[in-house]
């Protein structure tokens, strides 16, 4: 039943690879949230240093426009990676239903084979 352990390695990688998307996402999601922050903090000291706030004022700093624009647009790609990341996580529940059930099979595979060459010996003896 040499299948079955094939089975299992395969969907063990499946599993392993489905967390490393998982994690990968995560790790961007949070870099794009720490560059939002660090925007923030510029568009605050620009708009400070200038002492306009208001965005739609003619004299609004131009370096806050295209960082708030940066930062609206890295707050976007958040969004799609954290819906990204959600089909990734039903897409790993799968593939860990999967697994769990060819390690049933492979399992009940080996017990059927204790059983047969117990019977075996028993034949024999």
């Amino acid at each position: 039943m040499k299948s079955r352990e094939n089975l299992v390695r395969l969907k063990q990688f499946q599993v392993n690879e489905k967390r490393r998307q998982l994690l990968q996402l995560d790790m961007m999601i949070a870099e794009f949230e720490r560059m939002a922050g660090d925007l923030d903090f510029q568009i605050n000291a620009e708009e400070k240093k200038a002492g306009i706030t208001d965005i739609n004022h003619f004299a609004y700093p131009t370096f806050a426009k295209a960082a708030r624009l940066r930062r609206d647009n890295l707050m976007n790609s958040q969004a799609d990676l954290a819906q990204q990341r959600s089909a990734a996580e039903s897409l790993l529940a799968e593939a860990e239903a999967e697994l769990s059930k060819a390690e049933m099979l492979e399992s009940r595979d080996g017990k059927m084979r204790e059983i047969d060459n117990d019977s075996r010996s028993a034949m024999i003896g």
